[in-house]
């Protein structure tokens, strides 16, 4: 680059402001943001700016119209508690992206007493001496399922982790290619088993998969058979797979233990209310596996958590693995499973936790509901959009019943114009409401409403110019 004969360098660069003056004028000017978080905008926004001029390669004109605006947005933003409480108005029950299973009132009030103070976490009262940190699930779970022992940790990943480490590690497991799935986040069945130490053994083909293909596979390095749900898709058409009852009487002829990685169980059976009988935990325990494990954030209704139930030895054996420490679950969320399992001990789950209640919901109600919603939206609405009630359908979510959909109720809003926007509105509110967007209309689905946000939506609706 060449000096101006003034002498003085024309790097574009030495106009950017400094982070102590932007820092010092916006905590003057906005003393309602925390200062640790204009600062950290004000470094971010400048290093933003100075790595486009490098970037660019030669002197440019610097536009920044306005830098106290961009870092008052920004330090809002780092500022905002997270995660935030938002009104699901989807109607997928279990929506990962909004934290699954919302947890029972009773589950939460459990959740505060613990966190609150001290608890006998780790200490038999009756003895003063050291206790189990899971001694009150397992007899709840093995009641529930039964199973002979149960345990858990802090998530179904988990829970695969510590079962494959646990019963295999350095051998190996022999998994059909159609079940070799991929979870939320790019977690990949074959890399949790990579991690775990374990040898992957493919069998069959991605759409058929045969006793044969077991039987030929087993070996004298075999140590495990697994069998994964496929959660989050379905295969339909020219498919055959090998059931849980199948793979148990070829893990027993060969002396070989079966697990299944259910993803979603439910303790409560849901067959005579429409739902897929695989869901049922205790049923996937009868027919012999070792072991069988499952999230609690999802149609159990309660914390995050991984559910292992099985066989005393396989469970005795996790339970002792150092790793398990590594996995184990938190004071609070032992809380809300322990309350969360008492609740379906004591016959109170359908009316108690959300989940269950959200998927049981009648039509009638839901429709009954639908048009009352309507009439709140009807009354602000703007600019001539339209409010509709329709019938409609949803999956459950989750990675959980895939294929399957609960019919359910919508409001239909239909706004004159940008649909997209109004439903960026939606998510700005106070409150955010996430809805769904199918041919140019904002649906609120009444499945995964309750009556508390009604009020939400009605304000976040009036908020909008259309």
């Amino acid at each position: 680059m060449v000096d101006s004969p003034s002498g003085v360098n024309p790097d574009p660069r030495r106009g950017l402001p400094s982070v102590g003056k932007l820092t010092a004028e916006l905590t003057l000017a906005r003393p309602d943001l925390s200062a640790w978080a204009v600062t950290e905008a004000a470094r971010q926004v400048i290093a933003e700016a100075r790595a486009g001029l490098e970037a660019a390669g030669s002197p440019q004109d610097l536009s920044v119209p306005d830098w106290s605006a961009r870092v008052c947005e920004l330090a809002e933003q780092l500022s905002r508690r997270h995660p935030r409480a938002v009104v699901n108005a989807t109607g997928v029950v279990l929506h990962t992206n909004l934290g699954r299973s919302p947890l029972p009132a009773g589950a939460a009030e459990a959740v505060r007493e613990v966190a609150a103070g001290y608890s006998d976490l780790e200490l038999d009262l009756s003895t003063g001496k050291r206790g189990s940190r899971l001694g009150g699930l397992e007899p709840k779970l093995r009641e529930l399922s039964g199973a002979e022992a149960a345990y858990a940790c802090n998530n179904n990943a988990a829970a695969v982790l510590l079962a494959l480490d646990t019963l295999a590690q350095g051998r190996e497991v022999v998994v059909s290619r159609g079940e070799l799935v991929e979870i939320g986040g790019s977690f990949r069945v074959p890399d949790i088993m990579a991690r775990a130490g374990v040898r992957l053994v493919e069998v069959g083909t991605t759409n058929r998969t045969h006793p044969r293909d077991y039987e030929r596979a087993i070996g004298p390095d075999t140590a495990l058979l697994l069998k994964v749900h496929r959660s989050n898709f379905s295969h339909q058409g020219f498919v055959t797979e090998v059931s849980l009852d199948d793979l148990v009487g070829i893990g027993a002829a060969a002396g070989i233990p079966v697990m299944e990685d259910l993803g979603s169980g439910s303790l409560l059976d849901l067959t005579d209310r429409g739902f897929p009988a695989e869901a049922f935990a205790p049923s996937r325990v009868a027919m012999g596996a070792d072991v069988v494990c499952f999230s609690g954030d999802k149609l159990l209704g309660g914390p995050q958590a991984g559910i292992l139930l099985g066989t005393h030895d396989a469970i005795d054996a996790m339970r002792t693995n150092p790793l398990a420490r590594a996995l184990r679950l938190d004071k609070m969320s032992l809380a809300a499973l322990d309350w969360t399992l008492n609740a379906y001990l004591e016959g109170r789950a359908e009316s108690e936790i959300p989940v269950l209640r959200q998927l049981l919901a009648s039509p009638e109600d839901l429709e009954r509901r639908a048009r009352l919603l309507a009439d709140r939206v009807a009354e602000v609405v703007k600019d001539g959009a339209r409010v509709d009630v329709e019938a409609d359908s949803a999956p459950v979510g989750g990675g959980s019943l895939p294929g399957f959909e609960l019919d359910t109720w919508v409001v239909v809003l239909r706004p004159p114009r940008g649909v997209a926007s109004m439903a960026a509105a939606l998510r700005e509110a106070s409150t955010p409401v996430l809805t769904r967007i199918r041919d140019d209309a904002i649906l609120f689905d009444l499945r995964t409403l309750c009556d508390a946000d009604v009020a939400a939506i009605e304000a976040a609706v009036a908020e909008i110019s259309f």
